[in-house]
């Protein structure tokens, strides 16, 4: 009969660790699910707010250029136009290589999410 209560009670701690570490392994789970939505949320708002007032300087920074190109060529319409080109120009540039931004961006958020 000691075989069979052996096998019992082995049996008995197995379960009572695998209650515990499914147990633990769901608290880690909802840890970890915390810090990514934390982290993606302040993520979110630094990226509004830094990227709000670089938006603004950059607006103000543009219409200062095509000013000063304005005067320099004589020709406001020229300034506003060559500004504009360039915009456009730096537009395109960021549309071709998007995908290495991509690329970029998900191995940045890889490092966070599998750390």
């Amino acid at each position: 009969m000691s075989i069979i209560d052996n096998i019992s009670e082995a049996a008995d701690k197995g379960t009572e660790t695998s209650k515990e570490f499914v147990s633990k392994s769901y608290e880690y789970s909802r840890l970890k699910v915390f810090q990514l939505a934390t982290l993606s949320m302040s993520m979110v708002v630094k990226l509004f707010v830094i990227g709000s007032l670089v938006s603004l300087g950059f607006v103000f920074l543009l219409f200062s250029a095509a000013i000063a190109l304005g005067s320099y060529f004589k020709n406001i319409a020229l300034g506003y136009l060559t500004v504009g080109l360039f915009m456009l120009l730096l537009s395109l540039l960021i549309y071709l290589f998007r995908k290495s931004i991509d690329k970029k961006v998900i191995i940045k958020m890889s490092k966070i999410f599998f750390d």
